[in-house]
């Protein structure tokens, strides 16, 4: 069985709803901003209907912060003029 196969017996407002629920997810997760953005984001894969947890890897630290200086790298090159913050974490 597809883990969709339950959209095509939703009527129109269910649907409707799935899509208003599922929006506001993505959107409190575009949302996020400063420290935020680094953040494992569980919340986000709940919208979806099958209950498994994701096998993860957590990298070591050394491979971690090389991810970590890269991801906000490219922050400076994706998104130049968005404001900077000097904020601390927990701040």
């Amino acid at each position: 069985m597809d883990t969709d196969d339950d959209v095509d017996e939703m009527g129109i407002e269910t649907l409707r709803a799935e899509v208003r629920r599922l929006r506001a997810g993505i959107r409190e997760h575009r949302d996020s901003t400063a420290h935020a953005l680094c953040w494992h984001h569980p919340q986000l894969w709940g919208l979806l209907p099958e209950e498994t947890r994701p096998e993860l890897e957590v990298p070591e630290w050394p491979q971690f912060m090389r991810g970590c200086i890269a991801y906000r790298a490219s922050l400076d090159r994706e998104l130049p003029d968005t404001p900077r913050t000097a904020r601390e974490f927990g701040g």
